[in-house]
Order: structure tokens, then C-alpha cells, then sequence
């Protein structure tokens, strides 16, 4: 059987006994059928990964915490992509996998070219759904790290933020990340389908932005965003 990851958003020490959550429950006893006996790896965002022996499949699960060991999967690089919210399942494709990449932060953004506008219940709603999301890839790719995702922003209050260096991504810039230095910590503006429109790259570029080309051909946002994070935890993260 696949070795199981969970998150829960509680305390966990060792030697503690730990009713898992309804989500984590439901999971492990009707989704996987998971025995009693096994043996799980909980995390809560703090950096380790705790293995667990599962005692009761009833209702509602109950562990106990045997050992905690620090998880070493995180970059040295902390990257935030401030991504122009994109629609549908296209938005949700590019969180979970900007999580998989080693993303620290997600900021989206509403631009000139947003054609999902979301307020009120419905903002809400669809943060949430992003932070299960956020969650789901982490318990998929071994973090024990939970990355923030950030209220939505404009890119006046965006470029406002200290983020060390921030990259904004456009066809027509002219250098590519191999003629940069080495970094530690750096932002990645990209706008939704469409793009960011020239007075936005105009303005974030006056704000300190180093214009980013990825090559000589015009890339969708969800491959452009992703290319972006790959290329620079291979240049400078892990």
C-alpha cells in the first residue's frame, strides 16, 4: 500500500493520541479502507513530518504520534508567484503545481485582464478551495511546509510588498534568467490569459520589476508561470 500523508492543522508530539480530523478520517477509512495497525506520516506546517500507528478506523480516526523527524524537502530559494488570477480548473492547475515546484507564497492578482472577478462570498469560497488545494500538494509531494496563499492583491498594493527581486514575465523582454546573478528570494509577476497589458508591464518595471523573457516563443500563463518557477529552482533553489 502507497504510503499515507496527511496534514492536520492541530499541535502533534510525540507520544500524544490524536483524533484526526473529519477530512483525514473520512479519507483514510472510506476512501483507502486503511487498516488499523498501519502506519501514517502526519505534518502540520512546521517543518516535520510525524509518523503515526493508526488505532481506530471507527468513526472518526485515532492515532498515535510515535516520532518526529525534520522533513528536508524545502528550497533554499523563497519564491512567490503573483499570478493574474486565471479561470476555472486553469487557476487550480497552476496553485497545486506552483505547490509541487517548491512555491512559498501565492498571491493572486486581479489585472486589466482578469475575466474572473471574484468579491465577497464568492472570494471567499474560492480561497478556500485554493488553500485545500495548496494542502492536497503538499501531502502529494512530501512537504511538510504549507505554502501561504495570500489575499488577492492589485498590482499597486503587489508591487508595495518586499519581496527582494521581482521578475515580471513578457514576451518582448530581452534577458533570460541565465544572465542574472544568483538569488535567494524572489517574486514572479505574471498576468492571466491575455497577459499583463503594456501599462501594467510599464508600471511594474518603474516599480523595480526586472523584465523576464523565457524564450522566443509566446507561452500560455499556466506553462509560462510554471516554466518560471522550474527553471529558477534549477538555477538557484533545488
Amino acid at each position: 500500500m502507497k504510503h499515507v500523508r496527511l496534514y492536520q492543522n492541530a499541535p502533534l508530539k510525540i507520544n500524544d493520541k490524536v483524533m484526526l480530523d473529519e477530512y483525514a478520517s473520512h479519507h483514510l477509512i472510506k476512501v483507502l479502507r486503511f487498516p488499523q495497525g498501519q502506519d501514517i506520516t502526519l505534518f502540520n506546517g512546521d517543518g516535520n513530518n510525524y509518523q503515526a500507528s493508526v488505532l481506530s478506523t471507527q468513526k472518526q480516526c485515532e492515532v498515535h504520534i510515535n516520532s518526529c523527524k525534520p522533513n528536508l524537502s524545502e528550497s533554499s530559494l523563497s519564491l512567490t508567484l503573483a499570478q493574474g488570477i486565471a479561470k476555472g480548473d486553469k487557476m487550480d492547475f497552476l496553485i497545486q503545481k506552483a505547490v509541487e515546484l517548491g512555491v512559498n507564497q501565492v498571491i493572486p492578482i486581479f489585472t486589466e485582464h482578469c475575466v474572473v472577478r471574484l468579491k465577497g462570498e464568492k472570494l471567499k469560497k474560492r480561497m478556500q478551495h485554493w488553500r485545500k488545494i495548496i494542502i492536497g500538494a503538499c501531502e502529494q509531494s512530501g512537504r511538510s511546509v504549507v505554502p501561504e496563499l495570500a489575499e488577492p492583491l492589485d498590482l499597486t498594493a503587489l508591487m508595495g510588498c518586499n519581496f527582494g527581486h521581482v521578475f515580471v514575465l513578457h514576451h518582448r523582454a530581452e534577458k533570460s534568467l541565465l544572465e542574472f546573478e544568483k538569488i535567494n528570494k524572489a517574486a514572479i509577476v505574471i498576468g492571466p490569459e491575455g497577459g499583463l497589458s503594456d501599462e501594467e508591464i510599464a508600471y511594474t518595471i518603474q516599480q523595480g520589476a526586472q523584465p523576464l523573457l523565457l524564450g522566443s516563443r509566446v507561452l500560455r500563463t499556466e506553462t509560462a508561470s510554471l516554466a518560471a518557477l522550474a527553471n529558477m529552482q534549477l538555477l538557484w533553489g533545488s
